[in-house]
């Protein structure tokens, strides 16, 4: 495991997100995951986030990221979705056919973080804490 560094701290933050296709409608094939990809790039930079992994289902989207203490990853995902969804809409127009309404994603997202090492072994350590 490397860590990263900024001015103030040294971190490993990791996370797996899991994005779904509003009423679970199947509509991410390898192009449209692309340009999801394409989308996620471009944003992220600005939230000190940085795309580690990405795969599709043809109803979600799974993505590991790397982001920094400042990341505000609530912020970052919610513009993530806004602008995903309106540029997918108009670049693929078919994809509105498939959709009740206006959303492409779901309300709701799956937000996990990932480590080098288990709970079990991070409370080991911190009750370790002050032994000799």
């Amino acid at each position: 495991m490397e860590l990263e560094s900024n001015n103030h701290s040294v971190f490993y933050m990791n996370y797996h997100l899991i994005l779904v296709v509003k009423y679970r409608r199947r509509v991410i094939n390898d192009e449209i995951s692309n340009r999801l990809k394409e989308i996620f790039e471009k944003i992220s930079p600005n939230y000190n986030i940085s795309v580690t992994e990405w795969n599709h289902d043809i109803d979600h989207v799974d993505i590991l990221f790397k982001a920094q203490p400042n990341s505000e990853l609530s912020k970052f995902i919610n513009a993530y979705k806004s602008a995903s969804s309106r540029l997918i809409k108009k670049e693929y127009p078919q994809i509105r056919n498939k959709l009740w309404k206006e959303y492409f994603w779901s309300r709701s997202f799956c937000l996990i973080t990932t480590g080098g090492a288990t709970i079990e072994t991070i409370k080991k350590y911190i009750q370790s804490q002050g032994e000799k």
